[in-house]
């Protein structure tokens, strides 16, 4: 993250600020890890500590299916139910104690202010667009946006119209750009696959002077409460810092190719702790002139490996719609379906893309995942004496 300014702020920090007419603005601090990670500091028209009520907290735990699982799976993403509310519409696919992964396909633009008060939120755009509004300022997205929702991040967001896929992620530690790519001043390195220009902060935004009721839904150990504020929370003149929310495109990650096929790492666009998002995006393909431009087999023996897909035709794997996920649980070898090998010999380039997760420790599998499942997944590298594909049908 690099630092950003936005609005009325004063020359030095934790020091008297007024308005023209001679009121205090209010300071807060907004950052991670105690006083030592990165933060901003917000300056406010009335204090954000004004609470009115705060509800009866309602359970939102992911029901558990498969709590130790081996298998490979396939879960189909286009038969996940819409919903109109956008944290209803949050279908929890993929735990474990680092994360929650699944999608979300909500009708309605938001009528509350919504804050994870525990976790890190990344939403990849699939389908839909619209405004994220925040306490910071406004994002607008559409396809292939990843949006990064810090901690504490009170939002909003107003979509479009009623057709919204949305993969998200629930991260209980910050989600960076990979360490390896920044040098010790934290600037992005000239080999990176994308600079400090491709992410967006927010647009400022003139601040709301309301008094009244204000719902807040707040997430935090899988409860939400509803708290109901004073004054409205997108009160704030200015603010600077290093923490806040922003977006990247997808189609500006630049691929880093080679001879031969390259591992998964040169894929990687984000980081946690315990966990990485790749990008598979539209690139060269490898040019040895034997290159094999399909991934060897492999056993991701410390991770498990998911991916999305969400544009083109993934050519290291048969029967693959958009929206699918694909479950490769760690210790359990996995490679091209058959076929996939031999076809993309010669091949010169991909349009495809798509979103990979790999957990450091093994996900559990929620009940809603179990609904959107395709069993014959795990049987589709069979072939028959004679090689040919093996026939789902037959499951």
């Amino acid at each position: 993250m690099s630092y950003q300014k936005s609005g009325k702020i004063p020359a030095k920090r934790h020091t008297v600020f007024k308005s023209p007419d001679n009121h205090f603005y209010y300071e807060q601090l907004f950052g991670t890890e105690g006083f030592h990670g990165i933060s901003s500091l917000l300056y406010h028209i009335h204090r954000p500590t004004q609470i009115k009520s705060i509800s009866e907290p309602k359970d939102v735990s992911p029901k558990i299916a498969v709590a130790k699982n081996v298998t490979p799976r396939m879960f189909k993403g286009m038969n996940v139910a819409p919903e109109n509310d956008f944290l209803e519409s949050r279908k929890i696919l993929l735990v474990n104690n680092d994360l929650k992964l699944g999608l979300a396909k909500p009708k309605k633009s938001t009528d509350y202010f919504y804050k994870n008060a525990e976790c890190d939120e990344l939403l990849f755009i699939h389908e839909g667009s619209g405004t994220l509004k925040t306490f910071l300022g406004n994002l607008d997205f559409s396809y292939g946006d990843y949006l990064i929702i810090p901690r504490g991040t009170i939002y909003s967001i107003e979509f479009k119209d009623e057709k919204n896929t949305l993969l998200f992620i629930e991260s209980h530690s910050p989600i960076y750009t990979p360490k390896r790519y920044r040098n010790e001043f934290g600037q992005m390195l000239e080999h990176a696959p994308f600079c400090e220009r491709d992410m967006i902060a927010p647009t400022f935004v003139e601040p709301i002077d309301e008094k009244g009721e204000f719902l807040i839904k707040v997430k935090k150990e899988d409860q939400i409460w509803d708290f109901i504020y004073a004054t409205h929370p997108f009160d704030i003149v200015g603010w600077d810092g290093y923490f806040y929310p922003y977006k990247f495109n997808i189609k500006n990650f630049e691929p880093i190719t080679g001879r031969v096929h390259l591992p998964p790492p040169i894929h990687q666009n984000f980081e946690a702790h315990n966990f990485v998002v790749c990008s598979f995006v539209a690139r060269m393909y490898d040019y040895h002139p034997l290159a094999i431009p399909a991934p060897y087999n492999h056993s991701n023996i410390d991770s498990d490996e998911v991916l999305f897909y969400t544009e083109g035709d993934f050519m290291s794997r048969n029967h693959i719609d958009l929206m699918d996920f694909t479950l490769h649980p760690g210790g359990v070898v996995h490679g091209p379906h058959p076929g996939a090998m031999e076809r993309s010999i010669g091949k010169k380039s991909t349009e495809e893309f798509a979103v990979m997760v790999d957990p450091f420790r093994p996900f559990k599998i929620t009940q809603e995942a179990m609904k959107v499942e395709d069993p014959s997944y795990k049987t589709s590298w069979l072939e028959d004496e004679d090689h040919h594909l093996y026939d789902r049908s037959q499951e």
